[in-house]
């Protein structure tokens, strides 16, 4: 297993939670990259949202690609899976960009290429918001522009969202970037299988994994392509006894006072007292990350870890808090041992 986790560009991950002690800044970003190489973490994904979706809009927001720059030139293993937005990234000028990123890097640049989903951000900035079949027409185009742009001298295409003449990326990545994709319809999968390297998933049980690694390999087997790689994200915790596991686990979804904009989520008031208990933890935490329950001790961590790796899982996508604390001991009493 490869061990990743999510950069704390908004400052942390937890909805009920308003102060992680970790503040959304270049010098925190900058120390926990370099502190994760140390302690053996392979991968860091940059997320890409102009607006603090965890903390509230109005809260500070790293962007993304700026950032992944500035880590480029200051780690030395770190694979850095940044997220983009095809809806917010002509993609010729992106293709120039990110191959610089690469080089930088020393070809350790990776994308995470997501559809977009906040119609109200897309707005507020200006830019086009495409329904979702649309999104996914875009998303193949925009993926057609990059790799011309990689991969040929001068690229020219003529397509519905996209154009360009004789275009030129000058140099070159310094190695293929890894494509990562994720998503849950046909539409998303078949772009994946077709497109991508990598499919990412958000966060459930070994159980549920295993057949949505099965289907994306059949899908990959049909069309002719080599096997894919495959993530999750995961929000993990890990205590010397179970019980403070559970303690930890109560302090991040008990909910006192209701955060900005929860009354949004999902109509949360609706259906049963089990129903809204499970809601609540599916906002207190993004992605999904507490279904796949790796919430307990170092032993119990690595035996649910075991079942995704046997159910063909490479990449967990890590999220703690506070992010550099956990991610020691996480290190030191999962990944080290």
């Amino acid at each position: 297993m490869r061990y990743g986790y999510w950069m704390p560009v908004f400052g942390g991950w937890l909805r009920n939670v308003a102060d992680e002690g970790m503040a959304a800044s270049w010098a925190y970003a900058r120390q926990l990259a370099q502190d994760s190489e140390r302690w053996g973490y392979s991968l860091s994904l940059v997320a890409e949202l102009n607006l603090n979706d965890i903390k509230g809009v109005e809260q500070p927001a790293l962007d993304a690609w700026s950032t992944a720059a500035a880590l480029a030139a200051v780690t030395d293993s770190l694979e850095l899976m940044v997220a983009v937005r095809p809806n917010f990234h002509h993609p010729a000028l992106f293709a120039k960009a990110a191959a610089n990123i690469d080089q930088i890097s020393g070809g350790r640049l990776a994308l995470n290429v997501v559809s977009s989903w906040w119609a109200d951000e897309a707005r507020q900035y200006g830019l086009q918001f495409d329904q979702h079949d649309d999104r996914y027409a875009r998303t193949s185009e925009w993926l057609k522009v990059v790799e011309g742009l990689w991969s040929q001298e001068r690229f020219s295409f003529a397509g519905d969202f996209y154009t360009t003449q004789d275009a030129i990326c000058a140099p070159k990545p310094a190695h293929h970037p890894v494509i990562y994709a994720g998503g849950e319809s046909d539409k998303a999968k078949a772009l994946i299988a077709a497109q991508c390297d990598a499919y990412v998933m958000h966060g459930d049980p070994a159980a549920a994994i295993a057949p949505k690694i099965a289907d994306m390999a059949a899908r990959r087997e049909a069309i002719g392509k080599p096997p894919m790689q495959y993530g999750m994200a995961a929000y993990a915790i890990v205590r010397d006894s179970e019980a403070e596991a559970k303690r930890e686990l109560a302090r991040i979804t008990t909910v006192s006072e209701l955060p900005a904009g929860y009354a949004n989520f999902d109509q949360w008031l609706s259906g049963t007292q089990l129903e809204r208990e499970l809601k609540i933890q599916e906002y207190s935490v993004s992605n999904r990350g507490l279904r796949p329950n790796l919430v307990g001790t170092p032993e119990q961590l690595k035996e649910r870890i075991a079942e995704y790796e046997a159910a063909g899982l490479d990449l967990l996508l890590l999220q703690m808090s506070p992010q550099a604390e956990e991610m020691e001991r996480f290190a030191n009493q999962v990944m080290g041992s």
